[in-house]
């Protein structure tokens, strides 16, 4: 897909991935309406691209919302050509996490993509073309030590992009899916677990350690890269197929080496 003159929408645009995501496509081209629960952040950072964005606040788990960044970007620009269902939270650490921190995970880390995506796929299944990219994280295809919410939504939200690409991958619509490990962003430095600084620091050191941490900039050019060949799967490392190839090689074996890997920053 080409990115000139297309129209996209970037959830969790006011900072991080999205916000990176949404300079890069606008410098490619795109035209492209910012999302995120901060209506200031969205704001500015739609104000330092220039006219071909524009922002919108609120809070993207709400189908209400995601309709409101529709209409605003047909008004601006025209129809959406691109969803990037990129807004994510941490959440709670492990059997501890409230079912607050849970239902907070699971709102925004995989229902959002699923409203999302119930609002634009059939149009585009109509026009024969459209593009979904999920952020999910290399949590989605490996694990997260130290966050049980994260993990599971992330590994949820793999598991609908790929449904999703199987469904209507031959009516039209492209999907990728997103999954990063480290990447220099707030939810690296102090947002993965709040309020829970022992898990948090386990979290952030499994991620820390197990490869180089990119930066947004550097992530946002794998995505681009990622939607101009189609793929599926977008890795800015690399590494992270190594090991996914080695935990599908062999499960049991794969499990042991984590929990080797966990004691060992445990320790």
């Amino acid at each position: 897909m080409e990115i000139t003159d297309k129209v996209a929408i970037v959830t969790g645009a006011g900072a991080g991935i999205g916000a990176a995501v949404a300079r890069r496509l606008a410098a490619g081209g795109a035209k492209v309406v910012l999302a995120d629960l901060n209506a200031d952040s969205a704001a500015a950072v739609a104000e330092s691209i220039g006219s071909a964005a524009v922002a919108v606040g609120g809070d993207v788990a709400d189908e209400k919302v995601i309709q409101q960044l529709i209409d605003r970007a047909e008004e601006a620009f025209g129809p959406v050509d691109l969803f990037v269902a990129n807004a994510g939270i941490g959440g709670g650490p492990g059997l501890d996490s409230t079912d607050a921190q849970w239902s907070a995970s699971i709102e925004i880390n995989v229902l959002s993509h699923v409203r999302a995506a119930r609002l634009l796929v059939p149009g585009w299944v109509e026009r024969g073309e459209g593009y979904f990219l999920s952020t999910a994280s290399a949590a989605g295809l490996l694990t997260q030590i130290g966050s049980a919410p994260y993990s599971v939504t992330k590994h949820a939200a793999v598991g609908f992009a790929e449904w999703l690409s199987i469904t209507y991958g031959d009516k039209g619509v492209r999907v990728s899916c997103l999954c990063p490990m480290g990447v220099d962003t707030r939810l690296l430095q102090k947002d993965l677990i709040p309020d829970n600084p022992e898990a948090a620091e386990l979290a952030v050191k499994a991620v820390t350690t197990a490869g180089p941490v990119l930066s947004t900039e550097e992530v946002a050019e794998s995505v681009v890269a990622g939607i101009d060949s189609e793929r599926f799967l977008i890795l800015p490392h690399p590494e992270v197929l190594k090991m996914y190839r080695h935990k599908g090689s062999d499960y049991d074996r794969w499990i042991d080496g984590m929990r080797r890997f966990q004691a060992a920053l445990q320790a």
